[in-house]
């Protein structure tokens, strides 16, 4: 199995992905190598400026690089040879698994939409993000940032994919799905969340609990959490500044540590005809092993397979 990694995407890259590829493989078994992409000469330097010298690590030439605030779909057209477009070219072949990066956001996201494309029958693609549970345990929340506007069947199928990572790739059995609400009655809510509960309530491929609030975020009450791209958005980023909040006040606590965007790594892009994992630009060499650990999880899961087979049910 391997792993192509964008070795430039990234505020620190090339540096920290290359230390974090190897961070990474130290941790993975001797099968599995990490496909480092980009501009050999300079990845091939930094090799070596750390001493980093392994056979798990293997380098793909890309000419360019799409820079952070670039464009995504002008970029992606323009530059057909930079290391986002040339690592989606390796998915698309079947010469790696998985494909992450912590570059240009949006020319990954366009990226995966016009190389792999969404699996058949998923009206839009969705990012997922990792909520952390008072139990230990993460909680899978869907849209966060992908879909700012969505109509209620596109809600229906985040709960749906949402259900599928947190059994196949998290292990938990038969997950519940709750809706973020602002409030538990079925009626409560927006026009959106309200079709989008009779959506869940008649159908049975789910274990759908109903409405949840903002309150059940991080207890048990539900394993995946489906809402909008801008709702999940804000609360994908105000969970992640409590961890900043605490830093700042010096406060050190091991549950709210897991709120470090360093401990998951990345968001997979779920929907589409493969595995990919978008993650923090600011990713640090730990935030960059961990986002390779999570593709190996879904590439080794066949996520994007057991989502394709569910919708052919």
């Amino acid at each position: 199995m391997k792993i192509a990694l964008d070795a430039m995407g990234g505020d620190f890259a090339p540096d920290c992905t290359v230390k974090g590829a190897e961070l990474a493989s130290q941790e993975i078994p001797d099968d599995i190598k990490i496909v480092l992409v980009g501009k050999e000469d300079i990845i091939q330097s930094k090799l070596r400026e750390y001493n980093v010298d392994n056979p798990s690590i293997e380098v793909f030439h890309a000419d360019d690089v799409i820079e952070m605030g670039e464009h995504p779909t002008k970029a992606l057209s323009q530059k057909p040879k930079a290391s986002i477009p040339v690592g989606y070219g390796l998915l698309k072949s079947g010469a790696v698994k998985a494909f992450c990066s912590a570059g240009n956001t949006g020319a990954m996201h366009v990226g995966a939409m016009f190389t792999i494309k969404a699996i058949e029958g998923i009206i839009r693609p969705g990012i997922a993000g990792f909520i952390p549970k008072e139990s230990g345990d993460f909680g899978v929340i869907m849209d966060v940032g992908a879909n700012a506007d969505c109509k209620p069947d596109v809600l229906y199928q985040f709960g749906e994919m949402g259900s599928l990572y947190a059994k196949h790739v998290f292990n938990i059995t038969n997950p519940k799905v709750g809706l973020m609400n602002l409030g538990e009655e079925e009626q409560k809510g927006t026009l959106l969340t309200q079709a989008a509960y009779q959506l869940f309530k008649i159908n049975s491929k789910i274990n759908f609990i109903g409405n949840i609030e903002g309150r059940d975020l991080f207890n048990d009450k539900a394993d995946v959490i489906v809402c909008d791209g801008f709702t999940g958005n804000v609360i994908l980023k105000m969970a992640e500044s409590f961890f900043d909040l605490l830093q700042k006040r010096n406060i050190k606590d091991d549950y709210f540590d897991r709120f470090n965007y360093e401990a998951i790594g990345g968001s997979p892009i779920l929907g589409i005809n493969g595995n990919v994992v978008i993650g923090h630009g600011v990713s640090s060499p730990e935030a960059i092993k961990n986002m390779i650990l999570l593709s190996v999880k879904m590439a080794e899961s066949n996520i994007h397979l057991k989502i394709k087979e569910h919708l052919g049910e």
